[in-house]
């Protein structure tokens, strides 16, 4: 979304009485919430495909960790 609209969209928004406000607040929280958890969900199924088709192998958390550290 390029920044005009977004700031379309919030001049709108702020048009709005507070109570309005705080309903749209809400709502956009909890519905990242919910993105968040599908794209957790998602990335498990993945992952788990993956470690099941051999294309991923077990590994010690700690051995994980130093190679995060790497990147």
């Amino acid at each position: 979304m390029k920044v005009s609209a977004i700031d379309k969209v919030l001049d709108s928004v702020m048009k709005l009485d507070f109570y309005s406000r705080e309903v749209i607040l809400e709502v956009l929280k909890n519905r990242q919430i919910e993105a968040r958890r599908e794209e957790i969900q998602q990335n498990a199924k993945r992952a788990k495909t993956e470690f099941l088709k051999g294309k991923i192998k077990p590994s010690a958390a700690d051995s994980i960790i130093e190679r995060l550290k790497t990147l």
